[in-house]
């Protein structure tokens, strides 16, 4: 087992421990963007409140229901559907990584959820602040690379780049390759921060 990673038996027994659940919701697709590029996988997250990208999902206490039954139950808060969530749905569970205070003894709870893109048409899942993740690739880099530069909440990133792996939505090399372009878009955007900061600090001595 993984660093920081709990079975799920170990996480329950937490003594004192908060705990989150969150699900990568994903459908197969035929679609093909402006008709000629392959969608093949929609994949939704959200953009959280603090401007950072995660997963649906929230706090659950264990000791009122059960995991599941709060996932499906703050899926039902954030997205308007009730989706059923079972045990089978559940991937890892490991301790959240110390970024802030918030995080402290904080234990992490994904799951994977496929679903049929009729259900997910019927459920109105692309609204509500979501966002599709695209798989595919652009002229010039875009697309998935652009998506993995984002800021992501906790390890919503690593999750989902294990879960496209292991789920075989995105070849290997096609991921390392936009990972590796999404390395150097962090970097061109480094440098538009640091040039947004002096222009600030610019207009700040006027006054």
């Amino acid at each position: 087992m993984a660093s920081g990673q709990l079975s799920r038996a170990e996480a329950l027994a937490c003594s004192g421990c908060r705990h989150a659940c969150h699900v990568m919701l994903y459908a197969d697709t035929k679609s093909q963007l402006f008709g000629k590029i392959p969608i093949r996988h929609i994949i939704l997250m959200q953009m959280r409140f603090d401007g950072l990208l995660g997963f649906p999902g929230g706090l659950v206490n264990p000791a009122e229901e059960t995991l599941e039954a709060g996932l499906s139950r703050e899926l039902s808060e954030e997205l308007g559907v009730a989706l059923p969530m079972s045990v089978e749905d559940h991937v890892v569970s490991c301790h959240a990584p110390a970024s802030s205070p918030s995080s402290s003894r904080l234990i992490t709870h994904f799951y994977v959820k496929k679903m049929e893109e009729e259900e997910r048409e019927r459920e109105r899942l692309i609204v509500l602040g979501m966002v599709r993740v695209p798989l595919y690739t652009m002229k010039g880099g875009g697309g998935l690379a652009s998506f993995l530069s984002h800021s992501f909440i906790g390890n919503a990133r690593s999750q989902l780049v294990d879960s496209l792996l292991r789920l075989n939505l995105v070849a290997p090399e096609e991921l390392h390759k936009a990972l590796v372009h999404s390395v150097k878009t962090h970097m061109h955007t480094t440098e538009d921060l640091k040039a947004a900061i002096a222009l600030t600090d610019a207009r700040r001595k006027r006054f």
